[in-house]
């Protein structure tokens, strides 16, 4: 940069900073409620980590930039998930993979799924887009390169591959859209990403086809069966005098059955002649067919107290429900519009960025 470095390096830091003025006072109102409250340490700290861990292989500024477009695409998330009233943890940043958040209750249609994966992209890119901006007006190269890093994360996450968010976008588009992603991604990260960490993401996406598309359609509708014991004492006085169940009684129980926020499966059932209540968890989604006692033992009676153990079976069917896919073709045609609309500009700015970069000779 010969004799005018020094003034070039203030310049660079002026608007650098100004950058990230720009982006508190842009997110201000998300920051703010992250501050305020003390699960904001957490994403604090592992930020501070991934700086640092960054910054081992690059200039600090650098360092600080990527973290923050980082952490705007995320925002994006939590705006999107706001919107449609879910509740998320805050910002988890993993050095060299990049970060997460979690929704506290899972979607229940894939049209609000896909809806919370595009807000990472859009405010992502958009991030960039201010980043790019900046650096034009102060002629400063590292910004721009920032704004283009910042697309080509984005657009990476745009592929149509589980977990990244394309892959969740296109479940409101068309799933069909996972076989291109599991070819194209393959031949793209074998070719030119070259990298170990997106093949194993590959690799997860193409053995979570499998299970669910060949696997489980073998498993889906086989009977199953998963049993539990209990045990309940009662008052003799209670029970009637010609009641008393011995070891081979059998007897189906009225049961019902609920599904909780997170998916979760439980049976609920009942035996009013042993005052019995109890529940069981199902390892996954199922028909419930009926709930049935296999087993009573007589523990021992203790004065005019009665003690049994009780061994309760659900019989039950494997289903998984497709109803989840449901879009309405409007829907879909809408999503795969702003989908391609948002991965071209994306692929448009960064030509023209590079383009730029190769005249002008930024830095």
């Amino acid at each position: 940069m010969g004799p005018n470095q020094p003034q070039g390096k203030r310049k660079r830091n002026l608007t650098f900073w100004a950058t990230i003025g720009l982006f508190l006072l842009t997110f201000g109102k998300n920051a703010f409620m992250i501050l305020k409250s003390a699960k904001f340490l957490t994403p604090f700290l592992t930020m501070l980590v991934s700086v640092g861990a960054y910054a081992l292989i690059a200039p600090l500024e650098f360092a600080i930039g990527f973290v923050i477009l980082i952490l705007i695409h995320e925002l994006g998330h939590v705006w999107a998930a706001k919107i449609k009233g879910f509740p998320v943890t805050a910002p988890l940043f993993i050095p060299f993979i990049g970060a997460l958040i979690m929704l506290k209750r899972n979607p229940r249609d894939a049209q609000t799924e896909a809806f919370i994966a595009f807000g990472g992209p859009l405010i992502g890119s958009l991030g960039a887009l201010v980043f790019l901006w900046l650096g034009l007006a102060f002629g400063n190269g590292l910004l721009i390169q920032l704004a283009y890093l910042g697309l080509l994360m984005n657009l990476i996450n745009l592929l149509p591959i589980h977990p990244l968010d394309g892959g969740r976008i296109s479940v409101a588009v068309s799933r069909w859209l996972w076989l291109f992603g599991l070819i194209g991604g393959l031949i793209l990260i074998v070719f030119y990403l070259r990298s170990i960490l997106f093949f194993i993401i590959w690799a997860m996406f193409a053995w979570s086809l499998f299970n669910q598309y060949v696997l489980k359609k073998r498993r889906d509708g086989q009977r199953g069966q998963l049993g539990g014991r209990f045990q309940v004492a009662i008052d003799e006085a209670m029970m009637p005098s010609w009641f008393v169940p011995g070891e081979n009684h059998r007897r189906e129980l009225p049961w019902e059955t609920y599904s909780s926020l997170d998916g979760q499966q439980t049976v609920e059932f009942r035996w009013d002649g042993i005052e019995l209540e109890g529940k069981l968890d199902l390892p996954t989604q199922c028909l419930v067919d009926r709930v049935h006692v296999t087993d009573i033992r007589h523990l021992y009676e203790d004065g005019r107290m009665v003690g049994f153990e009780v061994e309760v079976s659900v019989d039950a069917r494997i289903h998984e429900n497709d109803r989840y896919y449901e879009v309405e073709p409007a829907v879909r045609w809408a999503y795969g519009a702003a989908y391609a609309t948002l991965a071209l500009a994306i692929i448009g700015v960064m030509l023209w960025i590079h383009q730029l970069l190769g005249i002008s000779g930024l830095n």
